[in-house]
């Protein structure tokens, strides 16, 4: 009787677990009667009949993540390159990827592949790296729009790695050098221009301060000089109009002829002293005649000054 008791209860079970489904929330379930599709079960607490409904496939609807492994991809100017990547796809229809496709998964991979070779092949090596994000945006565009018989939505795709090969990185390497060095050498030869053209500009100034300088000199030794001879000029003539005066006073007269006769004997003697020559005066009247001359000088000052007095 126990005996009975427990395989009735062990049918009960297995009738309930097979009546009863539990669909997680994250989960739609496939469901099959007699072999054929029935309908798409959403999360929750089910009823199926047993032995007629099955569940046939369950899918997980949440974004799902996927690897894509490095491939050898050839760009548009003939250069292996090995690129790898990742994929964001999510399941919109759980009937379509239950029928529509045999292995959504491995599908997914493949095309993301495919489609990738595709877009590098598009590209110079150049523009690979610095045109990462278009050709992640061309890569979901194409792959969502030949995966939509199988109810897959493609998120979003990001490329991993762009690895040249071993040569092409050598070359690269030394092409990267050569542009450096060239940098380089623009870089002194920016500096070398521009300490020249300072050196040049500095020279320039230099030259032009030394000319100023100079002109400045000669303007300054122009006015001193024209100040000398406005100061011995009006010294001069001071002096003369003081000795005009002087002579028109009592004894002035006497007292340039002296002063004349003072001057000539005192330079007669020096030019003696200075020369081995002797001087002996050929004729006595002319020497009567140069004291004349000298008496008509000194007698015709006063004259002079009186007549400038009246003109004034």
């Amino acid at each position: 009787m126990g005996d009975l008791i427990t395989v009735v209860f062990i049918i009960i079970t297995g009738f309930v677990l097979m009546t009863f489904k539990i669909i997680p929330n994250h989960q739609n379930a496939v469901l099959e009667r007699l072999g054929r599709y029935k309908k798409t079960l959403l999360p929750g607490f089910k009823f199926i009949i047993p032995f007629v409904d099955r569940l046939a496939y369950r899918h997980d609807m949440r974004e799902q993540v996927l690897d894509i492994p490095a491939q050898q991809c050839i760009t548009k100017d003939n250069v292996q390159v090995y690129v790898d990547g990742i994929v964001y796809l999510r399941v919109e229809e759980a009937h379509k990827a239950s029928y529509g496709i045999g292995d959504y998964i491995a599908a997914a991979i493949g095309l993301a592949q495919t489609t990738m070779r595709s877009e590098i092949g598009k590209l110079e090596l150049d523009d690979t790296f610095s045109e990462r994000e278009k050709i992640n945006e061309n890569i979901v565009h194409e792959i969502d729009k030949a995966a939509e018989p199988w109810g897959i939505k493609f998120i979003r795709y990001e490329i991993k790695n762009i690895d040249p090969s071993p040569e092409q990185l050598d070359t690269m390497e030394k092409q990267m050098e050569a542009e450096r060095q060239r940098r380089a050498d623009i870089t002194m030869a920016d500096g070398e221009k521009e300490a020249m053209n300072i050196q040049s500009e500095g020279k320039r100034q230099e030259a032009i301060n030394i000319s100023e300088g100079k002109r400045l000199k000669l303007e300054n030794e122009a006015k001193g000089k024209a100040k000398e001879i406005e100061l011995v000029s009006v010294a001069t003539a001071n002096g003369m109009r003081k000795i005009a005066e002087a002579l028109t006073k009592p004894g002035g007269n006497l007292a340039l002829q002296l002063r004349i006769l003072e001057k000539y004997i005192q330079d007669m003697g020096e030019i003696l002293q200075k020369t081995n020559v002797s001087i002996v005066p050929s004729d006595l009247a002319n020497m009567k005649a140069f004291f004349e001359g000298i008496n008509m000088v000194g007698s015709s000052i006063p004259e002079i000054t009186e007549k400038k007095g009246a003109t004034k």
